[in-house]
């Protein structure tokens, strides 16, 4: 597992791209997740908060390395030059990114109208194995998660690191390793906020700090899931 979050430097990404190559020469087996950080929507607005010169990197050298990549909606359109308004859009999109090399592509948040209702985040998962005969096969999946009323730091980090772990265990079942993936990140979540609202205090809005993951209460949560959030196979 090589993860790569957050960064404003593009030699610092061509740096990643660079041992990313050289360890795959010695173990081809090594799996490079990445998730491009670059921005994120607000109000259905997109907006960058690195800078623009990091895209052409992500784009042309880092996701080309890459067997598991981690956008949002908002990077997944950044890196294809397409807009995604509806669920078929989106696959498109995840197609695209297929193209440009890695595998597994989850798009770990949309904008996107969930069948459940407001209350609920889309997010999508497509995986492409060729076969040893050269056809393709891809599983694409949804999964609806119940959307959690604070703001946390290190979610994109334990999602990524965990998608890594559950596909490591089921490698052809994508359907199975976004559930365990998603589920794990509800049981932290709500442990995360119930224990923050007990610190806060009643009335009190936590504060980022008291809204720290709590990752070691989770540690049971995290190694074996109740699976509490479904996908659905599209």
């Amino acid at each position: 597992y090589f993860p790569k979050g957050y960064t404003r430097d593009t030699s610092f990404l061509a740096m990643v791209v660079d041992i990313v190559q050289e360890l795959k020469q010695q173990n081809s087996n090594l799996v490079y997740v990445c998730d491009p950080v670059m921005g994120d929507k607000w109000n259905g607005e997109g907006s960058m908060y690195v800078p623009k010169d990091l895209l052409p990197v992500y784009r042309d050298k880092v996701v080309p390395v890459a067997d598991i990549i981690t956008p949002n909606q908002f990077e997944a359109e950044l890196l294809t030059g397409r807009k995604i308004y509806t669920e078929k859009d989106a696959l498109e999109v995840m197609d695209m990114l297929h193209a440009m090399g890695p595998e597994t592509v989850v798009i770990t948040s949309s904008d996107l109208q969930a069948p459940l209702g407001n209350d609920y985040l889309i997010a999508l998962g497509s995986h492409r194995k060729t076969k040893a005969d050269g056809t393709r096969i891809t599983q694409r999946i949804r999964v609806e998660s119940p959307k959690v009323d604070a703001v946390f730091v290190g979610t994109g980090d334990l999602f990524a690191a965990m998608l890594l772990a559950w596909t490591h265990k089921h490698p052809n079942n994508l359907k199975v390793a976004c559930e365990k993936t998603v589920s794990a990140m509800q049981h932290v979540l709500q442990r995360t906020i119930k224990s923050a609202k007990v610190q806060a205090g009643e009335g009190n809005k936590p504060n980022s700090a008291q809204l720290e993951l709590r990752m070691v209460q989770s540690k049971k949560d995290i190694e074996n899931p109740e699976i509490i959030v479904k996908a659905t196979v599209l």
